[in-house]
């Protein structure tokens, strides 16, 4: 795995994770404070430092209304985590998107023609429209005005990352987890 850190935000939650370089960068620029030193060192012709594994923001991010980005995460926001042809729940690392009109015949990679999809459902469609597929949209794909709170993106703990992310994780999988009664 490439060396990469995880950025809390001001209240210790984890937020993204970004190349070490741009961790570097936010370092050298006094954004962000190194929480968990890493274990990767860069070299200059005169220094040399420790590639930070987890930083944390020193202020508290500004929200300003930002225009909705077309992305695999903001698709799967918007379709809840749902397969749009067989309603079932997609783990995020097996969702797959689907051209509703496939690229073969004309369709383009836009808001209103991509929806998430499991493999099964994908690999029953194939390079068809769903009339050609005999299978049918649950929900007509729109470009989003908002995107759901709880679909932002969610960072999952998996052995490949650093040891050093999951106490950050876990914490944050805590409270994010659903209430069993």
């Amino acid at each position: 795995m490439e060396a990469t850190t995880l950025i809390l935000d001001s209240t210790w939650a984890p937020v993204q994770r970004v190349p070490w370089e741009r961790a570097i960068s936010l370092l050298f620029s006094e954004k962000v404070e190194v929480i968990e030193p890493g274990n990767k060192i860069i070299h200059s012709a005169s220094q040399e430092w420790r590639v930070p594994s987890v930083i944390r923001w020193i202020k508290m991010a500004t929200h300003r209304k930002k225009a909705i980005r077309f992305s695999r995460d903001s698709v799967f926001a918007r379709d809840r985590g749902c397969c749009q042809y067989c309603g079932s729940r997609v783990p995020r690392n097996d969702f797959t998107y689907d051209h509703v009109i496939p690229r073969s015949q004309g369709g383009k990679t836009v808001w209103e023609n991509v929806v998430v999809c499991c493999a099964d459902c994908n690999g029953r469609k194939g390079s068809r429209t769903p009339q050609e597929a005999k299978m049918h949209l649950l929900t007509t794909p729109v470009k989003p005005k908002k995107l759901s709170e709880a679909f932002k993106i969610q960072l999952e703990w998996n052995p490949e990352m650093p040891s050093e992310w999951l106490p950050f994780l876990r914490n944050s999988l805590y409270w994010r987890d659903d209430l069993k009664p």
